[in-house]
C-alpha cells in the first residue's frame, strides 16, 4: 500500500478526509459498495461533494460533482461552462447566451440564463469570477433536481450544481470549490434569488 502511495500520491479518500478536517466538514466513507461523500454545512445549506460513474459500452467515466439544494425565490436558472467543454449542452430551452461585459470572462466562458439582469448582477462580483475561473473545464449551474434517477425536490427548491469530468483529488481545488458554492449562495441571497432557509433536502 505504501509503495502504491509513493507512486500515485494520496488516495481520494485521504484527500477528502483532509479537506473535511480543514473546513469542518464530514467525510462519509461508503466502503466497497456504498458511496463516499464529503458534506459541509454552510449556514442553512448543506453542500455535498461526491462522484458518479457513467457506462459507455465497454468503458466507464467517473465525474465529480457538488450539489447544494436551496429555496429558489425567483426561479433563476443559469449554466456556466467553458467554450468547447460540455458542447452537448447546446441550446437550453428558456435560456440564452449572455455576455456580462468582462472581456476575459466572456471569451473563456459560455453563460446561459433565464434572467439576464440577475446573472449580470451576480457575475459583477470580482471574487465570484475568480472562483469560477480557478476551476478547470467545469459545468456550474442552477438546476431543478437530480433527474429521473435521483431525488426529486419539492416546489420552490432547486440546487446549485457543479460537475467536472474527473475525480478531484487536489486539496486546494476542492477547498476553492466549497468556497465557490458558499459565496454564490450568499450572493443569491443578496439578490433576493435564494432564501436563507434550510431546504430540508438530504442528498444521497
Amino acid at each position: 500500500m505504501g509503495f502504491l502511495r509513493d507512486i500515485f500520491g494520496p488516495s481520494k479518500d485521504e484527500i477528502w478526509q483532509q479537506v473535511a478536517n480543514e473546513i469542518g466538514g464530514q467525510f462519509e466513507n461508503g466502503g466497497i459498495f456504498g458511496k463516499d461523500a464529503l458534506r459541509f454545512q454552510s449556514g442553512q445549506w448543506e453542500l455535498t461533494l461526491d462522484t458518479y460513474t457513467v457506462s459507455h459500452g465497454d468503458s466507464r467515466s467517473t465525474y465529480t460533482r457538488m450539489r447544494a439544494p436551496f429555496v429558489n425565490q425567483d426561479n433563476i436558472r443559469f449554466k456556466i461552462y467553458e467554450e468547447g467543454i460540455f458542447a452537448a449542452i447546446g441550446k437550453v430551452f428558456g435560456m440564452k447566451d449572455i455576455e456580462i461585459g468582462h472581456s476575459f470572462f466572456d471569451k473563456k466562458f459560455i453563460v446561459k440564463s433565464n434572467s439576464e439582469d440577475k446573472i449580470k448582477k451576480l457575475l459583477q462580483d470580482k471574487k465570484l469570477k475568480q472562483l469560477i475561473n480557478y476551476q478547470n473545464d467545469i459545468l456550474f449551474s442552477v438546476r431543478g433536481d437530480d433527474g429521473w434517477f435521483g431525488k426529486s425536490f419539492p416546489e420552490g427548491v432547486d440546487e446549485l450544481y457543479f460537475e467536472c469530468a474527473w475525480v478531484m483529488k487536489d486539496l486546494e481545488d476542492i477547498k476553492k470549490l466549497f468556497e465557490l458554492f458558499t459565496h454564490t449562495l450568499e450572493l443569491l441571497v443578496e439578490l433576493d434569488s435564494a432564501y436563507a432557509a434550510n431546504s430540508r433536502i438530504k442528498l444521497s
